[in-house]
């Protein structure tokens, strides 16, 4: 009678953890990662940190008395989907979408890490699909519009076109400046494509004490985010995460203290803020 007590424990057991490895994200990373023993996919490495100081070492060394620290090699987290969408009334398009999970913005060019500006705030905010067909409107139509030019570029009630226009205002995704409405974001660069200009390799990378930046958006937030973004044709057909190798340069400044700085790994860039 125990043995099939413990029969009926192991195969609940055995269930419970399959069930939580195929339905829990955090759990399947989790075993994932162990499984792997460190490994995990990134954009390949094409400039070591020492070309990066010496190229930028006039920018970064300011005079007497400043010198390099010891480098620091850290990963940031992108999710990298496979799509399509479509671009006409006759052509369907597959693609490729790479997206930061720890700014929220979509890169729009891999190899010079262009990205958007301004999908973090609809992030942040919880836009929806009405805050969207303004957003969208402001983006075709320049980056402003009056009232009466938005209620020509859709065929609903204008009554309905104020309550989105009063819900984008009040979460400040746009503000109106005179009588012109126009996107609330310094510098907005929102793309109507979703596509992500992509030819780098995936690598392997093995490392057990890699410092993994921590993502501030999940790939499900991402998800809802992109579908409602990009129209009811865009649709996923795949989601992986992949990872950017980015340096943390620290200079030691002559009254001790310190000025870390940020670039990536695969141009040889400066990152921004983020």
């Amino acid at each position: 009678m125990r043995f099939i007590l413990f029969l009926i424990f192991l195969g609940a057991c055995v269930y419970g953890g399959y069930w939580s490895w195929k339905n829990v994200p955090q759990v399947k990373k989790f075993v994932n990662e162990k499984i792997t023993r460190g490994e995990f996919p990134t954009l390949e490495i094409r400039y070591t940190p020492q070309q990066i100081m010496e190229l930028h070492k006039g920018e970064l060394l300011k005079g007497k008395g400043y010198s390099f620290l010891e480098p620091k090699l850290s990963f940031y987290p992108c999710l990298l989907m496979e799509t399509k969408y479509s671009k006409d009334h006759h052509t369907t398009t597959e693609g490729v979408l790479l997206w930061g999970l720890s700014d929220g913005e979509m890169i729009t060019d891999a190899s010079s890490w262009n990205k958007t500006h301004g999908f973090q705030d609809c992030l942040v905010t919880g836009a929806n699909k009405s805050d969207f067909n303004i957003i969208r409107a402001l983006v075709k139509g320049g980056g402003s519009l009056d009232r009466d030019q938005i209620y020509r570029t859709f065929n609903v009630e204008s009554e309905t076109i104020d309550s989105w226009i009063e819900s984008c205002s009040k979460k400040k995704l746009i503000v109106l400046s005179g009588n012109l409405y126009r996107l609330h974001f310094a510098n907005p660069k929102l793309e109507t494509e979703p596509k992500t200009l992509f030819n780098e390799r995936i690598v392997t990378q093995t490392a057990s004490n890699a410092i993994k930046v921590k993502e501030r958006y999940t790939p499900s937030q991402i998800k809802k985010l992109t579908r409602i973004a990009f129209g009811k044709d865009f649709a996923i057909r795949s989601m992986s995460e992949v990872f950017l190798p980015v340096y943390n340069i620290a200079i030691l400044n002559p009254d001790g203290s310190q000025l870390t700085t940020s670039w990536n790994a695969l141009n040889g860039k400066r990152m921004d803020s983020h």
